[in-house]
């Protein structure tokens, strides 16, 4: 066997930096999603007006994500995150001070465009970097996010308590994360020194290849859906479901969602370490079941501490699916294609991200509506099991993490001494 690389500098100054950009786009995306009841009262948008304004944001994040896979065949993805990310940013206190609804809508339309080229371009570079680093990194950069999800809505709660404005509330946000993001965009790392070639070449060393064609990535794409429907039933109906079908108080059901990001943070969080100790096919399906028994706890919950627990489980069974979906998406790729592929690839799986997240929400309030609320959330549960069905899909004949899955550790990107 081929002794490993041993990751340097540049490598590990390429994490931190990669980890501090997910914690602000999921600081700045909760700063937002939590406070659009205010966005609604501030631009006088109706309740009918409401969803069509809420659909657009990710239906547009799937078209930045599609730009994006064609995008990063001229530049690197390192410089698409580096030119965005303080746009979201920007766009997210247009958001908060423009004074129109025509203008907040094209502040709105800005930020799901420049989010779907944020989130793919993130997830590639998150990718890249872990086949540099030869060992599961993925969750930790996903977990970054989690926490700036928790910090963002922590800000939103100060906010509305305060009663802030928006522009009180995101003008200090931004005034901090635009200088953040210019700053940490200078240490991205995903390639080698090499420049890209006029009309095609190498990007990052590797030749521009086609991404995997869909009906290939097809059970990927669907495992994605699915743990975003579960994920979006958890953030719009979490605090609604424990307040009218558990009966708790008006203050008890905004636990739930707290709850829930929290012990996602926690499983992201260590979640590196069972993939590298026992393979990310076990690490899914462990997740799946989890998430699984945490949907039967929550329609079968006599109360709302018992329902609690349901919320719980389900933070720390869906948070690993996504991560290592992104991540046996690059491997696949690269296994079949080369390096080149995986960018693409990762483009295209993201747009699934939007899909589910449009799904969910409309999915458990009509089945709730037609039938019940408990039995809405078996739908979810039935759908996450699949899961269980492409676990293998998560695995690669050539590019294992763990003790007894870890494959050597070839540096495509960066080269140096000492592991982060």
């Amino acid at each position: 066997m081929t002794p490993p690389h041993m990751v340097g500098a540049r490598l590990r100054h390429g994490r931190i930096a990669l980890a501090l950009s997910f914690f602000v786009q999921g600081a700045v995306f909760a700063l937002l999603v939590t406070r659009i009841p205010a966005v609604q009262v501030r631009y006088g948008i109706s309740d009918a007006l409401l969803p069509a304004f809420l659909a657009a944001v990710p239906v547009l994040a799937g078209v930045g994500s599609v730009a994006t896979e064609h995008l990063v065949r001229r530049v690197r993805p390192g410089t698409v995150l580096r030119s965005v990310q303080p746009v979201v940013c920007l766009a997210l206190l247009a958001v908060g001070a423009v004074g129109s609804l025509a203008q907040v809508a094209v502040a709105l339309a800005v930020f799901g465009l420049m989010v779907g080229a944020l989130d793919a371009s993130m997830n590639m570079l998150g990718v890249s970097l872990q086949r540099a680093y030869g060992r599961s990194i993925m969750l930790g950069f996903h977990a970054a996010y989690s926490l700036g999800g928790i910090v963002g809505a922590s800000l939103a709660w100060v906010g509305a308590h305060g009663r802030l404005s928006l522009v009180l509330l995101y003008g200090p946000v931004v005034a901090v994360f635009v200088p953040l993001a210019l700053v940490i965009g200078r240490w991205f790392v995903d390639g080698d020194d090499g420049r890209v070639a006029d009309g095609g070449g190498e990007v990052g060393g590797a030749a521009i290849t086609a991404p995997v064609a869909m009906r290939l990535l097809l059970p990927l794409c669907l495992v994605m859906t699915f743990a975003y429907i579960g994920d979006s039933t958890v953030s719009n109906w979490s605090a609604k479901y424990l307040q009218d079908v558990l009966g708790s108080s008006e203050q008890l059901s905004t636990v739930p969602y707290n709850v829930y990001m929290v012990m996602a943070l926690l499983g992201r969080a260590v979640g590196d370490l069972g993939v590298r100790r026992f393979g990310p096919v076990a690490v899914v399906r462990t997740g799946t079941v989890v998430a699984a028994a945490g949907f039967v706890v929550v329609a079968t919950a006599p109360g709302a501490w018992v329902g609690m627990v349901g919320f719980t489980l389900l933070g720390l069974g869906l948070c690993v699916i996504v991560p290592q979906t992104f991540a046996a998406a690059g491997r696949y790729a690269v296994e079949r294609h080369g390096p080149g592929a995986s960018d693409a690839t990762i483009a295209r799986l993201n747009i699934f991200n939007y899909v589910g997240f449009l799904i969910g929400s409309p999915l458990v309030g009509a089945l709730g509506d037609a039938w019940s609320y408990r039995g809405a959330m078996l739908v979810p549960m039935a759908l996450v099991l699949v899961t269980l069905v492409y676990a293998r899909s998560f695995g690669a004949s050539s590019a294992g993490y763990g003790d007894d899955h870890e494959r050597p550790r070839t540096t495509d990107v960066g080269r140096g001494s000492n592991g982060l």
